[in-house]
């Protein structure tokens, strides 16, 4: 894109047209927020079991004591050398916002099918510290629209994002949130896939503020793991 060179007060004006737009984007976002809010919750009534580092584990355990609880859907199957790239993007943004949701009632975690121990071989490697337990047996990726079966994939249709998918993927990425109140009875509130991940992906915001954007030819192409970059 080939820019124009201007005056400050040039440059000034045009600013201030953008400002009027990205003020129309902030109370369209606040508004989205409300509604979301206000969305129906659906009580879980199946007991899902985790394996996690403490032993085994159920949904409303995972809370941690706090009375919210958001859940990373990552992409690391069973007999996967390696966590996807694009989730392992997200969770490079985990542990430093996990100091602040804890302290504001909201527990953090990850959510694979993968074995225990395949989950902490990756993570020792990555250098991660939030909590990332394995759905490994349970039906809880399967539910809630993360994970697939050959059958489903074999299909060349499969439910992900509210919608069909022609997709050939076994493991997609979302987030789900939870709450769980004061009797212990656990609901769904919330969930979110497809660009609705982004919001894991602080990374982008500010891309978003340089001269060059995202400065992306296809999607996520540039996205290495961490450890991966030269």
């Amino acid at each position: 894109m080939q820019h124009a060179v201007v005056s400050r007060d040039d440059w000034l004006t045009a600013r201030r047209d953008l400002l009027k737009a990205e003020k129309e984007v902030t109370h369209l976002r606040d508004e989205v927020t409300r509604k979301r809010l206000a969305l129906p919750w659906v009580r879980i009534d199946k007991e899902y079991i985790f394996d996690t580092l403490e032993g085994a584990r159920t949904l409303a355990d995972l809370f941690d004591g706090r009375s919210q609880l958001l859940v990373q859907h990552f992409m690391l199957a069973p007999g996967w050398k390696e966590g996807c790239r694009s989730c392992s993007f997200m969770a490079d943004h985990t542990d430093g916002m996990n100091k602040h949701l804890a302290n504001h009632d909201v527990t953090m975690i990850a959510v694979s099918r993968a074995t225990l121990a395949e989950i902490e071989r990756y993570r020792s490697r990555m250098g991660w510290h939030f909590r990332w337990v394995s759905s490994n047996g349970s039906p809880f990726n399967y539910d809630f629209r993360v994970s697939f079966t050959p059958e489903q994939v074999a299909s060349g249709h499969i439910d992900y994002n509210f919608g069909t998918w022609q997709g050939l993927e076994e493991e997609l990425p979302g987030i789900s949130a939870f709450f769980k109140d004061e009797a212990g009875n656990v609901f769904h509130t919330y969930s979110t896939f497809g660009r609705g991940v982004e919001a894991m992906m602080g990374t982008y915001a500010m891309l978003d503020l340089m001269p060059k954007g995202r400065n992306e030819a296809g999607g996520m192409e540039w996205v290495r793991r961490h450890d991966s970059y030269g």
